[in-house]
Formats: C-alpha cells, sequence, structure tokens
C-alpha cells in the first residue's frame, strides 16, 4: 500500500512538472539534451517523497499543501533550463582562410589568425542595400562571440571546436556581399573572384570528413542574396541552406523541410517610442520601389495603374539613391498599411520595413516563404491577399478600406510585440533575428538526424543470398 502511494505521488510530481510517462529516468539517467543533465537520486530523497510516508502526520493539510507548492516550485525552477526548446545549439565553425569572409569587407588578418579580433573593434559591413542581405556576418559574429560569453543565457547557439560534439557546422562564407561586390571580371581576370571563391569552397568542403561522414548533410551554409551561390549551389545541396526565399532553387535543391528561411535585415529606421495610432497615420497604402520587375512582379505595374489616382495611396517608383531611405521611412511611419508585392523573387526587404515602422504588411506574392512560420502566426499582424483576387478591379482597395481601427490596432500592437524577433544586431539579445534563426536551425535537426540514421539502415557491407559481399549506399536523393 504504501508503495502505491508513493508511486502515485510520483507521477503526481511528474504531472506538475509537465513530463509525460515516457519521460520516466532511471536513478542517475541523464537529460537526454546535450546541455543539461538532472541527477534523479535526489528524489528518493526529497520531501514530496516523505510526504507520502507521513500518514500519521499532526500538520495540517494546508500546512502540507503549502509545502507541495513550495516544492513544486522549486522542482519547476529546477527543470526549467531542462526545456528542450532552450537547449543551445551546437556549432562548429570552419576556421576558413579570411578571403571567405571578412577580407571581403576590406579587414586584413594580422599574423596567422583567419579571423578579427572582435573584443577591439569590429569590421563593418557595408551598409545601403546590401545591408538586407547580410545574415552570414551576423550569425559569424555570433559564434566568435559565443566563446568570449560568460553567461548562455539569451543564447540559442554556442560555438564548439571539436566537430564530433556539434549539431552542426556552420561554413562561415560571405556569399551575398561575394555577389554583390566582387561578381563582375576584374582587369586580367577570366573568372571572378565571387566565382573562384565558389570553386575553392566545393574543393574544399568535399575534401573534409565532416562533409563525407553525412554528405554535408549537417552543414549550414548561407546563400541569402537570391544570386548568391550560383555556381556551387547545385553541388552543395544536402547542406542547410540559409536563404531569403526559395525563387531561384528548384525543389529538390533547396525546400521548407530541409531549409530555413531568414528574415532580411530592414534598411529603413525603426520606429523607436511609436505612440501613432489609427487615426495619425493619414495614408492608407504605402508602396515605394521598382515599378517594373520580371517574373512575379509584373503585378507590380498592374496595381499602379490601378491604385494611382486613390486619393490616400501613395503609390510610385522609389530607390535608395538620393533620400529614398528618408523617404521611405517617413512614408511607412505615417501608414495604415504597407503593400508587400512579388518583385523578381517571392520576397523582399519591404515586408521587414514595414514591420519595423509598425505599418500593416498587406503581402501580395502567393510563392513566398516566410521566417519562422512554423512558430509564428503572420495573420496576427499582416494581411494576405492572393495575386488573382488583387488583379480583380476595385477588389483591393475595398478589402483594405473595410478594416476598420479595432482590427487595425489589434495588428498594429502585435506588430510591436514580434518586430524584435526581425532585428540583427551585434552582440544579438534574447530572440532578436539572430538568435530566431538559431532556433529555427535547431528546429531542422531532428528531421535532419532521423533521415540521417534511418538511411544509414543499410549502409553496411552485406552478404548476399549467392554469399556475395554487397555494398548499399546512402540513397541518393535523400531529402
Amino acid at each position: 500500500m504504501l508503495e502505491v502511494r508513493a508511486l502515485g505521488l510520483e507521477s503526481r510530481m511528474h504531472n506538475s512538472l509537465g513530463l509525460s510517462d515516457a519521460w520516466t529516468y532511471a536513478p542517475g539517467q541523464q537529460s537526454t539534451g546535450p546541455h543539461h543533465s538532472v541527477d534523479f537520486t535526489i528524489l528518493p530523497n526529497s520531501k514530496l517523497f516523505a510526504l507520502a510516508y507521513n500518514e500519521n502526520s499532526n500538520e495540517s493539510s494546508v500546512m502540507r499543501a503549502s509545502k507541495d507548492k513550495e516544492e513544486e516550485a522549486t522542482w519547476n525552477k529546477h527543470f526549467k533550463n531542462c526545456d528542450p526548446e532552450k537547449q543551445v545549439l551546437k556549432v562548429f565553425m570552419y576556421d576558413l582562410p579570411s578571403e571567405f569572409h571578412f577580407e571581403l569587407l576590406g579587414w586584413k588578418p594580422e599574423g596567422k589568425s583567419v579571423w578579427p579580433d572582435i573584443r577591439a573593434k569590429v569590421p563593418e559591413y557595408p551598409g545601403g542595400l546590401n545591408l538586407q542581405h547580410s545574415i552570414e556576418y551576423w550569425l559569424t559574429l555570433d559564434l566568435l562571440n559565443s566563446e568570449f560569453a560568460e553567461k548562455l543565457r539569451g543564447r540559442s547557439a554556442v560555438r564548439v571546436r571539436n566537430s564530433s560534439e556539434a549539431d552542426v557546422l556552420f561554413v562561415p562564407f560571405f556569399s551575398s556581399i561575394c555577389y554583390n561586390r566582387y561578381s563582375k571580371l576584374k582587369p586580367n581576370q577570366k573568372k571572378s573572384t565571387n566565382y573562384l571563391l565558389q570553386e575553392k569552397l566545393v574543393k574544399f568542403l568535399i575534401a573534409q570528413e565532416e562533409w563525407k561522414k553525412f554528405g554535408g548533410r549537417d552543414h549550414i551554409i548561407v546563400a541569402h542574396h537570391p544570386n548568391s551561390l550560383l555556381d556551387a549551389r547545385m553541388k552543395l545541396w544536402p547542406a542547410i541552406y540559409i536563404l531569403s526565399d526559395f525563387g531561384r532553387y528548384p525543389p529538390t535543391i533547396a525546400n521548407v523541410e530541409k531549409d530555413v528561411i531568414a528574415p532580411y535585415r530592414h534598411v529603413i529606421r525603426s520606429f523607436v517610442d511609436d505612440s501613432s495610432d489609427f487615426d495619425s497615420r493619414p495614408t492608407l497604402i504605402y508602396f515605394q520601389g521598382a515599378l517594373y520587375r520580371k517574373d512575379g512582379g509584373i503585378i507590380r505595374q498592374e496595381l499602379f495603374y490601378m491604385l494611382k489616382d486613390e486619393k490616400d495611396v501613395h503609390f510610385s517608383f522609389g530607390s535608395v539613391r538620393k533620400d529614398g531611405i528618408k523617404q521611405a521611412t517617413k512614408g511607412m511611419h505615417s501608414s495604415k498599411f504597407c503593400l508587400n508585392i512579388a518583385g523578381d523573387t517571392p520576397s523582399s526587404n519591404r515586408l521587414f520595413d514595414a514591420i519595423a515602422s509598425h505599418c500593416v504588411p498587406v503581402i501580395i506574392s502567393d510563392e513566398i516563404e516566410l521566417p519562422y512560420e512554423d512558430v509564428l502566426d503572420y495573420s496576427e499582424f499582416c494581411i494576405f491577399i492572393r495575386t488573382s483576387d488583387a488583379l480583380k478591379k476595385n477588389f483591393l482597395i475595398n478589402l483594405i478600406r473595410s478594416i476598420g481601427k479595432e482590427e487595425w490596432t489589434r495588428k498594429w500592437k502585435r506588430l510591436k510585440e514580434v518586430e524584435n524577433f526581425y532585428e540583427f544586431r551585434y552582440p544579438s539579445k534574447d530572440n532578436d533575428a539572430v538568435q530566431m534563426i538559431w532556433q529555427a536551425v535547431s528546429r531542422k535537426v531532428p528531421a535532419m538526424r532521423r533521415k540521417l540514421h534511418r538511411a544509414r539502415r543499410f549502409s553496411r557491407t552485406i552478404v548476399s543470398g549467392q554469399g556475395k559481399v554487397m555494398s548499399v549506399d546512402i540513397p541518393r536523393n535523400f531529402w
């Protein structure tokens, strides 16, 4: 009888801690997480278990309940750091020669070090539109900084020096700035620097034992600019790509199952201390950008002719030249809704400019993929309109005019709650864009591991029925 009571209490305690029956540990077992272990030898000596034996205690039920709650709070606090979703991702980063990363920004290495001393000075990334695709720069800085950070709180990834300890392996190639600045031929060059570095990268990676182990499927490669890694992407396709969208990738090379969509870094100024409201933003719909685009971007021209005469709509051509960013900042900060229309590719930084402006995004891009959408509901702060509907006469303007102050205010407040998820900073802060991207990578790891383990089921040498030895390889179409 006593044993039954003790087990019942153990079950109750597991439930109070949010542990299912499947999460049962023998004394001394460790948590399955990579960083935190729990010594369950404490359980038999716990005061909680002592209560089960104290049938004749003189304590009142109120006192016992109070102690129960106190012990439960202690255990909940103890297990808080064991939340699998808060586990820190262990990342091995290759010490690639500096020509692949910070040298592309104009930094010159000193001595044998391939990395700048970021505690002394952080090399700056070029401004303007270059910044919108600077994702690999921020992730690399975060990993370098993780070696100096004293605490893991707020950190989603940490650099490890032993590749066998890593969850994923990061390739620090600044592919976007390499495309933007080094894709044109220099005098006496037969191949551009952008092409040559991709060629070197492929040669380096496929020669590494870490790459050979799983064919690169546990590697992280950033190719955020749609035209970056054009020459290497078809050879490095098994890796987990960090992209802006899938617009220029065949689904066999990049897809939502294995890859990560990262936000653009917004280029307009964030709306700090925003005290505006529905009535104080005079412009109903705002769009400023290139009007003549290829592929899916043709819709921009159509919408321009449909909306150009609406008195409370700003729809015009614009660029970053002269005061373009300043004008866009002012315009978005004073508008209720900001259009995000498909251009040459399904995505653009305009969506993230709108979020930073707390201007409710109106997304007209049927093929768009959004960052963190597995954990974030964009319908709470965005309006989605199918391209076919947007091109119907008066459909778009009538829909936007039908959205009242209450609904707009609800989305505006939610924008202010989520804007931190899209801010790139150094040093990175809890749940900013850098940490959110690492978390998105973490969520890819279990499926990646499962596929690797399943693929290895028959990857050993076996003996056929005729007594012949055969080698069974991992399937080529892994993903």
